[in-house]
């Protein structure tokens, strides 16, 4: 295929900006979806992606343009999510391509994450254009956001494409932009690389990037390539440089959006190879696929994610671990960028200990282990990481607030922060402020931005934005503030572990690390929603949280009211009492030795501490 006539690009955006809308009129104006068969959020394969409207995974796509003089064109988009907890799949899409379309809602203006996207799209090098979208909405502000746009990026305003998805106004004109402005792929620019550009000099052998890959139960894995050198095709011999495990290529081809069989995948190219590799552990993102021939190192590959939010997961039956384990591998192979290893506790038995990148990915994850491997499961509260130096002077690293220790034990805790950005109308800052003041937040700076808004940087704890920070602020900002935030170093903490206690029995999944100064508040909170949660049983228990070796709130779950005599009619009297009697026995023992069986539903609704 002809290099020059090849354009690789993205589409990148705040969540909810409409970079899926406009997907699918790109793939309707080109052809590539018969009209007949369209439908809403078309790269949006997920179950969950549809029925949220978000995009969780990133999706390639080969389209066919032909300009005004005839020539036509291969575009190979590939459509991102917008959402800050998956800004790892953004990360990786952008070394797959040339150029991106920074996509900007003319209702809601350039947004926080707007920010985050553009500055890795600019340290990748890539051409960026810059659209506004969303015009043939009667809320757009259009002359405002294309102004807001241009100053942004120091363009000219002539330079911002405007575009409606949802009418398809625009999108041709900007198709030929792409081919316009965004550069073919050539094998020294392509790559960013100097192992890479040394073998195409010398007309080297087949080399590729992985940016992603799936898993089939009958082909193995199948990873995803953007091809910098030479050209691949079936029953190839390939290798895995970083893994050294070589493999035959029984299949290689394209994203129509389907998988779409090819003779060859040629340099500049992207699309799959499927591998016939069916254990885990050999396939990874960023590793560098190549012809056993070559001999060049591998190409420099992708920083690897760093979780920020653990939680626990446990089967719902201690039969289904394996099940659990198996479910764990087979989902790491489409979602690279959570870690799992395993552990055990004394109440919830044998289980994983998982990382995420955030909330929003914990809860997903968890969903996707429901619905697509028929698994009940407990998952822990979610929490960070903190480092604790203990009064004899050993340093570990705390996971789980299950093993964070004993506050009589503990001289330094040590917890990440987070550098955030607040993009805000004015008028909403008075109540940000109160809220960043419950939050820990120190605000840095404040700077004017755009047309009647302003940008808030602060630091703040990380654990503070599990405490249900990003629904405050939609809440207190009417959903116009939006957040960006990047992990920046760590400081020291004034926190203490908090127990919470079912029945007299503690319950490691409610075990929280909180601040000292909120305890007594985050224990009322605690104690008093399992009190509504919770199931009633036939005795009476009480539901505790404790900290500082004390019990700081406790609540009465009264038992379920029964009559063992009641459907008894007539007959003699002494027998509806020595049945009631008994009946007190009962209930008395299982006060003393009852055990709160505590329904799946309880655990996922504390996660979601907005419920």
């Amino acid at each position: 295929m002809n290099l020059s006539h090849i354009r690789n690009f993205s589409i990148i955006a705040h969540i909810d900006h409409g970079k899926s809308t406009l997907a699918d009129r790109m793939l309707e104006i080109t052809g590539t979806i018969e009209k007949r068969k369209m439908q809403e959020q078309v790269l949006d394969s997920m179950e969950l992606e549809r029925e949220r409207g978000i995009t969780i995974k990133m999706q390639p796509v080969r389209m066919k343009w032909q300009i005004a003089d005839g020539s036509e064109y291969t575009l190979n988009l590939i459509d991102t999510p917008g959402h800050i907890d998956f800004s790892y799949e953004v990360s990786r899409s952008l070394r797959a391509v040339e150029g991106s379309i920074l996509l900007v809602d003319a209702t809601q203006g350039v947004q926080a994450q707007t920010l985050t996207t553009l500055n890795m799209a600019r340290e990748a090098g890539l051409v960026i254009i810059p659209v506004v979208s969303k015009i043939d909405s009667p809320l757009a502000r259009i002359d405002d956001v294309v102004k807001e746009v241009s100053q942004l990026l120091d363009c000219k305003e002539s330079d911002v494409v405007k575009v409606s998805g949802k009418t398809g106004e625009g999108v041709a004109d900007l198709l030929n932009e792409v081919i316009k402005r965004v550069p073919s792929p050539s094998i020294e620019s392509g790559a960013r690389n100097d192992e890479v550009a040394r073998a195409a000099e010398r007309e080297g052998h087949f080399r590729s990037l992985i940016f992603d890959f799936q898993y089939s139960n009958h082909t193995g894995v199948i990873v995803y390539v953007r091809v910098f050198n030479g050209s691949v095709k079936r029953r190839d011999k390939l290798v895995f440089k970083i893994a050294e495990r070589e493999f035959e290529a029984i299949d290689v081809g394209i994203f129509t959006p389907d998988e779409t069989p090819t003779e060859f995948l040629g340099a500049g190219e992207i699309g799959y190879i499927v591998t016939g590799i069916k254990e885990p552990g050999v396939a990874s993102v960023g590793d560098t696929v190549a012809s056993t021939k070559d001999t060049e190192p591998p190409m420099h590959g992708y920083a690897n994610p760093r979780p920020v939010v653990w939680a626990s997961i446990y089967p719902e039956s201690q039969d289904d671990l394996p099940l659990l384990k198996q479910a764990l591998g087979r989902l790491k192979l489409s979602d690279s960028s959570f870690t799992y290893e395993e552990e055990s506790s004394g109440t919830l038995g044998k289980g994983y200990r998982c990382g995420f990148l955030g909330m929003l990915h914990l809860e997903i994850v968890t969903e996707r282990l429901r619905r697509e491997f028929n698994l009940e499961l407990v998952v822990t509260m979610p929490t960070i990481t903190y480092e604790v130096k203990l009064k004899n002077g050993k340093m570990s690293k705390i996971y789980s607030p299950a093993l964070f220790p004993d506050d009589n034990d503990i001289a330094e805790v040590f917890e990440p922060i987070v550098a955030m950005k607040i993009i805000t109308p004015p008028q909403y800052i008075g109540g940000l402020m109160k809220l960043l003041y419950d939050h820990e937040g120190e605000v840095m700076a404040t700077e004017n931005f755009g047309d009647n808004r302003t940008i808030l940087v602060l630091h703040m704890p990380l654990r503070e934005l599990m405490r249900n920070f990003f629904d405050e602020v939609k809440s207190v900002s009417s959903g116009y503030a939006s957040i960006s935030y990047d992990i920046d170093s760590s400081r020291k903490a004034d926190v203490v572990r908090m127990d919470v206690l079912v029945a007299d029995e503690p319950v490691a999944a409610f075990t929280r690390v909180v601040s000292r100064r909120r305890v007594p508040e985050d224990a009322e909170e605690t104690v008093e929603r399992l009190h509504k949660i919770l199931p009633r049983e036939l005795f009476t228990y009480k539901v505790q949280a404790s900290a500082f070796g004390r019990i700081l709130s406790s609540r009465t779950l009264s038992g379920v009211k029964k009559d063992a005599a009641g459907t008894l009619s007539g007959g003699d009297i002494t027998r509806k009492m020595k049945l009631r009697e008994k009946q007190r026995e009962g209930r008395k023992r299982l006060k003393e030795h009852g055990h709160v069986i505590i329904p799946q539903e309880v655990f996922v609704k504390m996660m979601r501490s907005g419920d």
